[in-house]
């Protein structure tokens, strides 16, 4: 559900403003009324830069102690602003040390691969050379272009010949080579082995930077979290005080904000001992509200899905509660394999016991989904791509699994019961919003699908109702039908109403059509997953057939973890992607969802 907002506006005397301020920040209930953009203004860019600079920074060192599991990183130092962005800069200087050395040890990687073609020789005897007068050139040409009579007339050395490229040397007495076809190449100042000892020093230097690097990673990781938290405090301040208004020459402070109903009471508590005025606002239509979405334990697994996409507008439902089952339900389709859902269920089982507080619920969203697959997995008969029909100790249950038909026709199924629970909670926020009279055309076409479901669907299910209840499934239709065609925008024309409705019902046919046709993709996602790994099962049979027993095994072993590892990898892709498209297309579509809501963040202290 979305947590009801209240309305308030604030009035300080301007002397008392900083103080107020320190009061509401404790209180941490208001989220302060945007009515300045942030872009307007370059301090709060600035900020927001100095921000995003330390959290790269943070991700970088938390990432280096993540490798280092011995080290118990040090406790946070007390810092001011101004030391804190100093170590910040100190941090970037320190990588900027190792990306010098790295780039300086691909230059020097580069010239020993270029001068493994010419050999180990000493530079400085071709100095000495051209300093008795003899001119020492290299040269590089294709090999079918060099001419043999350039050793005689340019005392030519041939050195190497490699990918139909030919590398050679030519010493003349003073002065260098004319008119030789031929490019001249770039060679490094040092030789073969010089090189390969600069690589070692510099492979060093590199080891020892990362040295110091790991040592600050653990020494001030957390320092650096506490500069985090005084940037975000330092942002939060200065973007309340460019909300605030002044009035009265600057006397009077003004500022609106927004509390949650269940802290309204709280915060007038609160205020009102420090003795400053406020009052509750009326909240207008054009308001743009804040949201907070709060759903009982097993439905805020759900909410960072509503947030990819968009958190409601104020004025209608939290889709979370009715996107969760039907979520799980398709993860647990597209997945299709009960013993890959086991292997989710056990593996986030036991990650759970030693994970961050921010991880577990992420934990426990793949426990749910993991389940919701093993029993998907237990109706389609398949584990680990091992089709259960097949096994003779399943052969007394094994018409009760569901076969490649029946998935496709209960992917319909689904398909339809889906669309059909999204257009009527459509139609009831329709409802909600505008009134009953406003909202009868829009349940009529669910009382419409539903009614021509029933009489069409359910004898391709075999399932045959009474006459009765089929002329009066008929009768539903066509009212609904009537009022769908006749009364879909109350108050207006009624000829114009029924062009409108005929309109509405041609995209209405197409439309759902479509629509249906999407939840296909969860019976062949399925199926897919599930024939992946029944073939990767027969490809470590019949490959290693002829391999003596322990050989046989190890291989047979090795293809199924690679071959499960890479189909487990390809089904949670597809597993989550497919669903969120479902939800995010087919359900926010017909269930008329508007979005656009901005998350309620309160003014408090970091």
């Amino acid at each position: 559900m979305i947590v009801p907002m209240k309305k308030y506006a604030f009035m300080v005397y301007h002397k008392e403003y900083d103080r107020f301020l320190t009061v509401l920040r404790d209180l941490g209930v208001v989220h302060v009324k945007e009515t300045q953009s942030i872009a307007d203004f370059d301090n709060l860019q600035k900020m927001l830069a100095e921000r995003k600079r330390v959290s790269t920074l943070i991700r970088m060192l938390e990432k280096l102690n993540g490798e280092q599991k011995e080290v118990i990183p040090a406790p946070a130092r007390q810092i001011d602003k101004i030391e804190g962005m100093a170590l910040a800069q100190a941090i970037e200087e320190q990588q900027e040390v190792k990306g010098r050395l790295l780039a300086k040890r691909q230059a020097v990687l580069k010239d020993l691969d270029y001068m493994e073609l010419w050999g180990d020789f000493d530079m400085q005897t071709i100095h000495r050379l051209r300093e008795e007068g003899y001119v020492v050139s290299f040269f590089s040409c294709p090999t079918s272009r060099y001419e043999p009579s350039w050793g005689e007339e340019y005392n030519a050395f041939l050195v190497n010949n490699f990918q139909s490229v030919t590398y050679f040397v030519t010493v003349t007495q003073g002065k260098a080579p004319a008119d030789i076809d031929a490019e001249r190449a770039k060679m490094p100042e040092v030789g073969l082995s010089q090189l390969h000892r600069q690589r070692e020093q510099i492979n060093e230097e590199i080891r020892q930077a990362d040295e110091q690097m790991m040592a600050m990673a653990a020494a001030e990781i957390h320092t650096l979290k506490e500069l985090d938290k005084i940037l975000q405090d330092e942002f939060n301040l200065a973007h309340t005080l460019v909300q605030t208004g002044r009035e009265a020459d600057d006397k009077l402070m003004c500022l609106e904000g927004w509390v949650t109903e269940d802290k309204a009471v709280a915060m007038g508590e609160g205020l009102d001992k420090e003795g400053f005025f406020y009052q509750q606002l009326e909240i207008q239509d054009d308001d743009k509200i804040p949201i907070k979405l709060k759903n009982n334990s097993y439905t805020k697994l759900f909410e960072p899905i509503t947030e990819m996409y968009s958190l409601p507008n104020y004025k209608e439902f939290d889709p979370t509660p009715f996107v969760a089952p039907f979520f799980m339900l398709f993860f647990g389709l597209c997945f299709g394999d009960g013993g890959y859902g086991l292997l989710i269920l056990l593996l986030c089982t036991f990650l759970k016991r030693k994970a961050s507080e921010g991880v577990r619920p992420f934990l426990t969203l793949f426990q749910w989904l993991g389940g919701m697959t093993v029993v998907v997995g237990a109706l389609t008969g398949s584990f680990f791509g091992i089709a259960l029909v097949d096994i003779p100790q399943f052969a007394a249950v094994k018409d009760y699994f569901l076969s490649s038909d029946n998935l496709m026709t209960l992917s319909i199924i689904i398909g339809i019961i889906h669309i059909v629970y999204a257009k009527a909670i459509g139609a009831y926020k329709v409802k909600v919003q505008r009134g009953f009279k406003y909202s009868l055309a829009s349940f009529a076409w669910v009382f419409v699908i539903a009614a021509l479901a029933c009489v069409f669907g359910l004898p391709m299910l075999e399932v045959h109702l009474p006459e009765p209840l089929v002329y009066t499934l008929y009768g539903i239709a066509a009212l609904g039908l009537v009022i769908a065609l006749l009364y879909n925008t109350p108050g207006k024309n009624i000829l114009l109403n029924f062009g409108a409705g005929l309109w509405n019902t041609y995209n209405m046919v197409f439309g759902l059509l479509g629509d249906v046709l999407s939840y296909i993709r969860l019976f062949a996602v399925g199926l897919t997953g599930s024939i992946l790994g029944g073939v990767f099962n027969s490809l470590a049979v019949s490959m290693t057939e002829s391999l003596p027993g322990v050989a046989q095994f190890i291989a047979m072993l090795l293809i199924l973890l690679v071959g499960h590892s890479l189909n487990f990898g390809l089904c949670m892709i597809s597993s989550l992607v497919h669903p969120i498209r479902l939800v995010f297309v087919e359900y926010y579509k017909n269930s008329e969802f508007e979005g656009g809501g901005k998350a309620y963040v309160p003014f408090k202290k970091a």
